[in-house]
């Protein structure tokens, strides 16, 4: 074999390979675009349940095809603590679940000499829905999904044409034959080598088509491919574990707990490997009437029998290490604790950041949505505890007292420029990807909404910096004045408190109370200006304390309506009425 054959067989498959993964990442795309709303929901919903996370774990991990897009979202809502430990590894064992429908597709539709007729017509249905529907979001959603799963079978046509004939290479033939020389240490090595490889493509589904291609192709027997799919299980939990290196300690856990899991489950499968190949061999001798250990030489043999054979195995493993594994979640937290240790300090810290979103290599546009609003919300927490801060400044009896309370306040708005800042990039990232109409608009309101959220929080430190010129100019207010400035401030908490409520469900959110809101905070407003111009004509009070009363009633306003804006941005459709 010359330099250039080798070349040429290199590019030859590492093209059908991208064109593999391309059509799995248009296919998932377009899932996630079609049930992503629903998927949100569902994900948001998870109890912690054993059966219901496990359950939910397989649907959705079906429903978007890619068991790493599921197992990075859990690891983002245990990093959160919207999510238990215990109700993660339930649906991490869904996710593993799920993910078998992948293998299915492929050996069904994708391998054998069929696969290519299904592929054309399914990619000329898909382009009528974008020609003659391209208005309508959810066809061309369906368009984009049925043309990923066009691809993916032209894919796999492109894989298999790839794959040299092995007969004209003794030599190579010879190194694999001479890996399988050595008893179970063989299936080890073959564990190793899958788990490695799936390591380094980053994608499972893909080191499944290439397995079962080369048993179609007649490169590897059953047993190596077996140890090649118990591999690819243990190498895909590198994707969630990537993602959680920015996690906390929580998130950190869910990671470890999919290697756990997927490593005990390769364990409880070596050690039950001859009775359970066995099991596998006779299912498939029965639906095909050919062992997948018959003589691949034979006239009788049937090419198709081995990929069936290891899909079969691919759900049996599974589903059967999930049945038996699930009674011992307990024992695999334990496991997990010593992985990964508390750290006294984040125990201990009660310091806010951005915990709801953690950054992996998957790009879960459509789901990721469903974070950015757990933050959002949290968000809005801080901003309330931001402003309820304001009144211990005029109450504290001391210098000390103050500048105490202003340098929380000094904290709280520096955190929300980094929240602003941090989650404006989140979403300006997802919003680069393949996204619906709907998603689109709602990463639109959320950028808005974090805008003005921020800028409550710069108008909250205005507001303290007025009372701290005040307290070092010797300005001081009287009962009356205070009482004023506290009714404003109230009416004020009442608009924040109907915004944040808004944030809990953008789909039912009051847009007219917070204009009600607003409007009561306005003619309140209005009230004080007009007394104030009268107390400044009839010389009530001096310029400094009308400076400084003016400049506080005007600054609460203000902050009203970036509040007002918020809930506003919820809804794009909803116009101010004036």
């Amino acid at each position: 074999m010359s330099f250039t054959d080798i070349l040429l067989i290199i590019i030859n498959f590492a093209g059908a390979l991208a064109v593999f993964l391309f059509a799995m990442k248009l296919m998932s795309e377009g899932l996630q675009k079609v049930a992503g709303s629903k998927m949100r929901a569902v994900l948001g919903k998870i109890t912690n349940n054993p059966v219901s996370g496990i359950l939910t774990g397989t649907a959705v991990t079906a429903a978007i095809q890619s068991s790493s897009a599921t197992t990075v979202m859990v690891v983002s809502f245990v990093n959160a603590g919207l999510l238990s430990l215990s109700g993660a590894v339930a649906v991490i064992m869904g996710a593993n679940i799920g993910t078998t429908v992948t293998a299915w597709i492929i050996t069904l539709l994708g391998l054998g000499e069929s696969s290519g007729y299904f592929s054309l017509p399914m990619l000329l249905a898909a382009l009528s829905l974008f020609f003659m529907f391209g208005s309508k979001d959810k066809l061309k959603s369906i368009g984009q999904t049925v043309v990923g799963l066009a691809l993916l079978l032209v894919g796999m046509d492109l894989l298999k044409v790839a794959m040299p004939n092995l007969e004209e290479y003794p030599a190579f033939l010879q190194s694999i034959a001479s890996l399988s020389d050595y008893g179970f240490w063989s299936i080890l090595i073959f564990v190793a080598i899958g788990a490695l490889l799936t390591c380094i493509v980053q994608a499972s589904a893909a080191m499944m088509a290439i397995t079962l291609v080369m048993c179609y192709n007649g490169w590897i027997g059953f047993d190596v491919a077996v140890a090649l799919v118990m591999g690819q299980n243990i190498g895909t939990t590198i994707t969630a574990n990537i993602a959680a290196t920015v996690a906390n300690t929580a998130g950190k856990k869910a990671a470890r707990a999919h290697l756990v899991f997927n490593v005990v489950g390769v364990l409880i499968t070596l050690i039950l490997f001859r009775p359970l190949m066995n099991l596998i061999a006779g299912i498939t001798t029965g639906m095909t009437g050919c062992s997948p250990y018959g003589d691949i030489s034979a006239a009788s043999y049937n090419p198709e029998t081995i990929p069936l054979a290891i899909s079969l195995f691919h759900t049996v493993f599974n589903v059967g290490n999930t049945i038996i594994l699930a009674w011992f979640i307990p024992q695999i937290l334990w496991i997990v604790d010593r992985m990964v240790p508390e750290k006294k300090e984040e125990a201990e810290s009660s310091t806010y950041r951005l915990s709801y979103i953690s950054r992996g290599p998957v790009n879960t546009a459509e789901l990721n949505l469903q974070s950015a609003k757990k933050e959002i919300q949290l968000f809005s927490k801080q901003v309330l505890r931001m402003y309820a801060l304001l009144p211990e400044l005029r109450t504290a009896r001391s210098e000390k007292d103050f500048e105490a309370v202003m340098k929380r306040i000094e904290d709280y708005e520096n955190l929300t420029d980094q929240m602003d800042m941090e989650l404006t990039k989140f979403l300006t990232d997802v919003g680069s990807g393949a996204l619906s109409s709907h998603a689109s608009e709602r990463i639109s309101s959320m950028l808005r909404i974090i805008d003005n959220l921020e800028s409550i929080g710069d108008s909250i430190l205005q507001i303290a910096i007025t009372r701290r010129n005040k307290r070092s100019d010797a300005v001081h207010f009287s009962d009356d004045l205070n009482d004023n400035l506290a009714r404003m401030r109230a009416l004020v908490e009442n608009a924040l408190m109907v915004m944040d409520a808004n944030l809990v469900d953008y789909d039912r959110a009051d847009i007219e109370a917070a204009e009600a809101a607003e409007a009561e905070v306005n003619a309140y407003r209005d009230g004080l200006r007009a007394a104030h111009l009268e107390a400044l004509r009839t010389g009530k009070y001096g310029y400094a304390i009308g400076n400084a009363y003016s400049s506080l009633y005007a600054q609460y306003e203000k902050l009203a309506d970036y509040v007002v804006n918020v809930s506003e941005a919820i809804d794009p459709t909803y116009r101010h009425q004036s």
